[in-house]
Parts: structure tokens; C-alpha cells; sequence
């Protein structure tokens, strides 16, 4: 481990309303800087302990366990990459239901409405309130506290948390008081985000075939009817000068679309271009994509089609 790290004082210790922050990676991490920056004391908890050394030596304390978080802290948020995580964070062994300080707990995780239902019933048992709080706006929103947070549960209990929510996202948006509407607000805008991207994805690369230079179609695009998140900031920053940044794991993508797909059939919904999505997201998941950013997908239509979208831009029926 790179330094030393202060382990969790006990909580009958603490005079002020500690944050507990659980899942420190591309997300959690720069969330939780946002409100250790803010002055807010912290405790943390994650797997990995090069991690945890940095935000000790920034002046968190640092738990093994997330029972030893929601033991120390009166509010605890969580940041995880699947449904599975956050349950075994939550209700596993050494997890934090198992703590005795924490009034309230937010996950900023996508789970889909079902576990967010599940968390917030167990919980409830044990007289603490759940609040299911996905946010929105990738690794660049969360560095600068402009993403969008999507927060469902108690009115009282968000309201009391609303000011740290604003340290992490620049629209914050009260869904509903049931647990989980709030998963099915992030499953929403993530299927249409991926759908959109997919969709700029292939009709470019269509473009450059044809011999339409790449920005010149993204400048007519986007003050034009096709303009979506994926025409002005995905392609643009990610694509063109093919650096393609890691900024939301295709992996990650593939599984909210797959929760998205999964609550639909439950409900009786269709999605036909859903589905579609999902196959595809699939598909480069299983050539290995799945933890590059999904912006690599474009790859897959570049070869098929023998056309690049970029600063490698081929002349029409160049094989790159």
C-alpha cells in the first residue's frame, strides 16, 4: 500500500454528519473527491488499496469492510457497476446493513428498479431509508459536478441529502417517492443514449463511404433534426481524433441496456429497437470490447463497411 492510512475512528466519536462512499472506480472515485473537496468529513471503502491510500492521504478515513463504513458514517453512498455488487455491499456478509450509524443510504449505481425495491425493503426493516439516486453524464460529469442525478424515495429523507447531490450533479430531479423510479428514469435515457449513439455510429460511417467528410456531417448534423448526445460530444471527442478515452465501459452499457430490455418485458413494453441494441452491445462484448469505452463500437461498422470516421478518414472503398 502507498501510504498509511488512518483506519475508521468509532462513530460515537463523531459530533458531525459523516459521508461514507462505497466503490471508488472511474465513477465513485471523482464523485467522492467532489465532496471530500467540499469539506465533508469521509470514510471510505473499496477493493482496491491504491485507491484507498490516495483519498487517506487527502485526509479520509478509510474502512476494510462496508459494515465498518455504516458503522462510522450517518449517510452512505454507493457507487457500483452492477446489480449484484451493490446487493452483496449491501446485504452481504460484513455489508452495510450490518452498521449501527447510518440514517440513510443512496446508491448511485444502476441496478434497475427491481433491486433498488429489494435494497429498500430490507433496509426499511432496519429503520434506515433508501434512497435509489443513478446518476448521469459519464467520468467527465463526474469530475466536474455536472452530472444529472435521478433520485427516488422518501421526500424528506432526499431532501435532507439534496445540497450533497448538488455537489455531484448540476441537475438534481426529485422522480417520485417509490424506491427504484429512479432506476427506471436512468434505464430510460441510457437505452435512448445507446440507440442514438449506435444509430450516429452507423450513418457515418455510411457518410464517409460515401465520401462526406467526417466534420463537415457532424457541423450540418447537429444544427439539423439527426443531432443526439452522440453527434455532439461522443463522436466529437472521442472518435474523430480516434483516441477513443475510456468514459463508459461498453460492458457497462451493455448491462443497463439488457435491465432496460428485461423491465420492459415485465411491464408488457415492447422495444424492437431495444432489442436490436442489446444484440449489438453484445456482439462487441464478446469480441472483447467490454471494458474499452462504447465509442469503439463505431470499429465494427468501420471494418464491415471499409470506411473510417476520423483523422484516419478513407476515401470511398479504402479497406482500412
Amino acid at each position: 500500500m502507498a501510504a498509511v492510512i488512518d483506519r475508521v475512528p468509532p462513530a460515537a466519536s463523531a459530533k458531525v454528519r459523516r459521508i461514507g462512499f462505497i466503490g471508488l472506480g472511474n465513477m465513485g472515485a471523482r464523485m467522492a473527491q467532489r465532496l471530500l473537496a467540499a469539506g465533508q468529513p469521509m470514510v471510505v471503502c473499496d477493493i482496491v488499496p491504491d485507491i484507498l491510500a490516495a483519498f487517506a492521504a487527502e485526509g479520509s478515513a478509510v474502512a476494510e469492510q462496508p459494515a465498518e463504513v455504516s458503522a462510522a458514517a450517518e449517510i452512505v453512498f454507493l457507487s457500483l457497476p452492477t446489480p449484484q455488487s451493490v446487493r452483496a455491499v449491501c446485504l452481504g456478509p460484513s455489508g452495510v446493513i450490518e452498521g449501527n450509524a447510518t440514517k440513510i443510504v443512496v446508491d448511485l449505481s444502476t441496478t434497475g428498479p427491481r433491486v433498488a425495491k429489494e435494497l429498500a425493503r430490507h433496509f426499511a426493516d432496519k429503520g434506515i431509508t433508501f434512497i435509489d439516486a443513478p446518476v448521469s453524464g459519464g467520468v467527465v460529469g463526474a469530475e466536474a459536478g455536472t452530472l444529472s442525478v435521478m433520485a427516488a424515495g422518501d421526500r424528506q429523507a432526499f431532501e435532507s441529502i439534496e445540497s450533497l447531490l448538488r455537489l455531484l450533479g448540476r441537475n438534481v430531479f426529485y422522480i417520485g417517492s417509490v424506491p427504484g423510479l429512479g432506476q427506471s428514469m436512468k434505464l430510460v435515457n441510457n437505452m435512448l443514449a445507446a440507440t442514438n449513439a449506435l444509430a450516429a455510429f452507423e450513418t457515418l460511417v455510411m457518410g464517409a463511404k460515401a465520401g462526406l467528410d467526417p466534420q463537415v456531417m457532424l457541423d450540418v448534423i447537429n444544427v439539423s433534426s439527426g443531432r443526439n448526445s452522440a453527434t455532439l460530444d461522443k463522436v466529437p471527442q472521442c472518435v474523430l481524433s480516434r483516441t477513443f478515452p475510456l468514459r463508459f465501459a461498453t460492458e457497462l452499457l451493455y448491462k443497463d441496456v439488457r435491465l432496460c430490455t428485461e423491465e420492459a418485458e415485465e411491464a408488457g413494453s415492447l422495444l424492437w429497437l431495444g432489442q436490436t441494441v442489446k444484440q449489438i452491445l453484445a456482439f462487441a462484448v464478446a469480441q472483447g470490447d467490454g471494458g474499452k469505452d462504447y465509442a469503439t463500437i463505431i470499429q465494427h461498422f468501420e471494418r464491415w463497411a471499409g470506411a473510417t470516421v476520423g483523422a484516419e478518414s478513407a476515401h470511398p472503398g479504402t479497406s482500412r
